[in-house]
């Protein structure tokens, strides 16, 4: 009989053991992939950034090349004036 007790104390030890030892490795777990997402994040936001930047620049380049024609009949009618 002594050594069923043994054997149960002994079973529910090593049972909290190993759930203290998977807590404490899930936490490490969380606390790595909440760093990852933090960082992943900042990336998504600077590539926003950068995406908005191109995108104001790919607008207004049309306008530029427009301008620029403009510039270019400006030139050539002043030319043949004179």
């Amino acid at each position: 009989m002594e050594s069923i007790i043994v054997a149960i104390i002994t079973g529910g030890l090593s049972l909290i053991g190993v759930i203290i030892s998977n807590m404490s490795s899930n936490k490490k777990i969380e606390n790595t992939l909440s760093t990852r997402q933090a960082v992943t994040d900042e990336k998504i936001s600077e590539l926003t950034r950068e995406v908005r930047l191109h995108n104001n620049f790919a607008q207004r380049v049309p306008v530029l090349e427009e301008q620029i024609k403009v510039v270019n009949h400006r030139i050539e009618d002043l030319e043949k004036a004179k």
